[in-house]
């Protein structure tokens, strides 16, 4: 009788542990971005993405700080913020933090920067909220923030968000101008490289996405622009996001250029157009569902 309740307790235990050790590996990897219909009766009090200039190293090099915070107005379910950054066009790092019963998420991470440079993180907030008779809703909202680092050997090395002096803008115009080009070439080729009848969409950079916070996307209600991104993020996380990252180092990929978003004119669907770090050309689809 000993042995069977030693058996028993045993058995307990080791599943218990089987469980813990499942409810880590759980938090750690599990795709959780998931779009639900929109909870009118829950907000953020904040969402926010920052960028600043935190200090020189030397002549030639810098520190810059990128955080993004946000807080719901109340706890949720699950709460999770998904923060890309881009350096010149080029994603360089991923802040992604989920937490279960969740209200308020705090992100950062120190880069070392040199050269000129233009920084754009864009972060996608998300909370998810659970009702009796596994009814589910979701909130959701953009942030964007962008920096631009001017290292010249004629002036003192400065940064700015928005230009503001004419030497500003016309560092603005330059940055700008050499960032784009490499931009137009890599999405030139995967539209080529695809065969996309370019005239029949609308194309939009990854970055600009927080737009759509405050316009609709072309010939689709405010409502649907809504889901559309929900679901469009949803995407982006389970194909772009955990299928791009470089495992093997840092965990934070390198020499991959922003994708670009083709929303089509007939309103319908859009494409999601990248090349990995592998060099792997990538094309999405996804489709409109109207209620």
């Amino acid at each position: 009788m000993k042995k069977y309740v030693w058996a028993t307790i045993m058995v307990l235990a080791i599943f218990l542990l089987v469980v813990m050790l499942y409810q880590s590996f759980r938090t750690d990897t599990e795709n959780v971005i998931k779009y639900f219909p929109i909870d009118e009766t829950k907000n953020f009090l904040k969402a926010e993405t920052r960028l600043s200039f935190e200090s020189e190293k030397d002549a030639d090099e810098y520190e810059v700080k990128w955080e993004s915070i946000s807080e719901s107005n109340e706890p949720m379910y699950l709460r999770q913020d998904l923060s890309l950054l881009y350096v010149n066009g080029q994603l360089k790092g991923i802040l992604n933090k989920w937490r279960e019963n969740g209200q308020k998420i705090e992100q950062s991470s120190d880069l070392h920067g040199e050269d000129t440079s233009l920084y754009q993180a864009i972060t996608f907030h998300h909370g998810e909220i659970h009702y009796p008779e596994d009814v589910i809703k979701s909130i959701q909202t953009l942030s964007y923030d962008q920096l631009y680092v001017v290292d010249s050997p004629h002036t003192p090395l400065e940064s700015f968000h928005t230009p503001e002096t004419e030497e500003d803008k016309e560092w603005t115009k330059t940055i700008n101008h050499s960032i784009q080009q490499q931009l137009d070439y890599q999405w030139d080729e995967l539209i080529a490289h695809f065969n996309i009848p370019r005239e029949e969409y609308e194309a939009v950079p990854l970055t600009d996405l927080y737009k759509y916070e405050n316009q609709t996307i072309p010939g689709v209600s405010k409502e649907d622009t809504t889901r559309i991104l929900g679901q469009l993020w949803e995407g982006l996380y389970k194909n772009y996001v955990l299928g791009i990252t470089d495992e093997k180092s840092t965990g934070h990929p390198i020499q991959s250029y922003i994708p670009l978003i083709l929303f089509s004119k007939k309103a319908d669907h859009l494409l999601v157009l990248f090349e990995d770090d592998q060099g792997r050309k990538e094309q999405l689809i996804q489709y409109y569902s109207f209620n």
